[in-house]
C-alpha cells in the first residue's frame, strides 16, 4: 500500500455543534463529499484541512437514503488538493482497502483492511464489507484501492459483527454526484419517499413536488442557536475576540488557538461541569525532574488553574461549575486560561525542552 501522506491534502475534518466526521475533495466536481448524519441539521459546517485554514462550508447536498452529503469546496488554499479519482474496476473480495480519516477528532490517520463482501445489500443497497477500522470520527471518509483510488465512501460499522466496516460503493457516489451536478449550483435533497432528487426553487419547499411527502432542503435549515450553558459559555469566547462559529467542535465542545496554544472547552450537563483544558506541549525525552519541579512550583501560584500530565501531554486546566458561571467571572477566568497556556507552552519548550505539539485537524 502507498504512502498515505499522499492524499491528507484531500482529506477534510467536519465538526458541526452535534457531531464530527471526515469528508474527501473531489477536484473534478469541485465538492467535498461526506455523510448526511455527519452534517444532519445543519446548513453550514466547520471544515478544515492541512492546507487550509479552518473556514466555513456550506451544506449543498443531502440524501438520507444514500448517507450522502455535499459540501462548498473549501477557500483560499494554501499549495494544492491532490486529486482523488474514481475506481473504474470493481472491487474484489480479498484485496487490500485502505479507510482514511479523522477517527474521534484525532489527527489524520489510516487502517488497513481487506475487502470481505464487495456488494453486500441492505435495503435497496449493496455496500462494500471490509475490515479496515472505522470509528465515528471518520464516517464520510473514503476507502481507497491498491492503485490510490476511491472504492466507497466509509459510512458506517457494526461492531457485533467482527466490527464489519461498510462502504457505499463508488458506482452510487458517482451516479448521485452527476445528477446533483445537472442542477447548475442549486441546494438540493433526496426525497426519501420516491427518491427523487429536488432542487431549490424560487418559492420555499416544503413538500415534494413529486410525491407530495415533506422535505428539507439545505437552504431551508435555520442556523443553530445555543441555549442554557452553551449561551453563555459562545456569549464569553466572542467577547474575548474569538469567532464562536469556528470554536465549536461536536455537542457542548470547543477548540480555542490562542498563541501556540489549543485549548479545548467542554461543558458536560449531567454533572454540571465546564472543563477548559489547554494542551500545551509534550514532555522532553530526558532531564524531565527540573520539569516537573516548574510543574509544582507554578501549580502553587497560579489560582484557579492546574498544571497535570496526561500521557506524554502537558495540560494547563480549568474547571468550573455551571451553577457558579456567570459572564463576568467567566470570561475572567478563560482570558486567564488562554493567556497562562500562551505563555506557559513557550515557557516549557525553550526553558525546559519540552517539544511543540501540532494539530493537523480542527483546532
Amino acid at each position: 500500500m502507498q504512502d498515505i501522506e499522499k492524499y491528507k491534502s484531500a482529506i477534510i475534518q467536519i465538526a458541526t455543534p452535534y457531531n464530527m466526521g471526515t469528508g474527501f475533495y473531489i477536484a473534478e466536481y469541485d465538492l467535498i463529499v461526506t455523510n448526511e448524519h455527519v452534517v444532519r441539521d445543519n446548513c453550514e459546517v466547520i471544515i478544515a484541512g492541512s492546507n487550509f485554514k479552518k473556514q466555513i462550508a456550506k451544506v449543498l447536498y443531502l440524501d438520507i437514503s444514500y448517507d450522502l452529503a455535499f459540501l462548498s469546496a473549501p477557500k483560499s488554499i494554501e499549495g494544492e488538493i491532490v486529486d482523488l479519482k474514481f475506481a473504474q474496476e470493481e472491487c474484489k473480495v480479498g484485496v487490500a482497502a485502505l479507510a482514511i480519516g479523522y477517527p474521534f477528532s484525532m489527527p489524520y490517520e489510516h487502517s488497513l483492511g481487506i475487502i470481505s463482501n464487495p456488494g453486500e445489500k441492505r435495503g435497496d443497497i449493496d455496500y462494500i464489507i471490509h475490515s479496515a477500522a472505522l470509528s465515528p470520527g471518520n464516517s464520510g471518509g473514503p476507502l481507497i484501492n491498491e492503485q490510490g483510488e476511491i472504492i466507497g465512501v466509509n459510512t458506517f460499522v457494526i461492531e457485533k459483527e467482527q466490527n464489519k466496516g461498510f462502504s457505499l460503493p463508488v458506482t452510487y457516489l458517482e451516479k448521485i454526484l452527476n445528477a446533483f451536478k445537472g442542477g447548475a449550483g442549486k441546494t438540493a435533497a433526496r426525497c426519501y419517499a420516491c427518491s427523487n432528487i429536488i432542487f431549490e426553487q424560487e418559492k420555499e419547499l416544503k413538500y415534494c413536488p413529486e410525491c407530495g411527502s415533506s422535505i428539507e432542503l439545505p437552504s431551508m435549515i435555520a442556523p443553530f442557536e445555543p441555549v442554557g450553558c452553551a449561551y453563555t459559555i459562545e456569549n464569553m469566547l466572542a467577547e474575548l475576540g474569538h469567532n464562536v462559529e469556528l470554536t465549536r467542535r461536536g455537542p457542548n465542545n470547543w477548540a480555542i488557538q490562542e498563541g501556540s496554544a489549543i485549548i479545548s472547552i467542554s461543558y458536560y450537563e449531567k454533572t454540571g461541569l465546564i472543563i477548559g483544558d489547554a494542551s500545551l506541549c509534550n514532555l522532553p525525552q530526558q532531564n524531565i525532574q527540573p520539569l516537573y519541579e516548574y510543574l509544582l512550583r507554578q501549580n502553587h501560584k497560579i489560582e484557579g488553574l492546574t498544571l497535570s500530565i496526561k500521557g506524554k501531554e502537558i495540560v494547563l486546566s480549568l474547571l468550573i461549575y455551571d451553577r457558579y458561571l456567570n459572564a463576568e467571572t467567566g470570561r475572567k477566568l478563560f482570558q486567564y486560561l488562554f493567556e497562562r497556556a500562551d505563555y506557559y507552552d513557550n515557557v516549557l519548550v525553550e526553558e525546559y525542552g519540552a517539544s511543540w505539539k501540532y494539530d493537523n485537524g480542527i483546532a
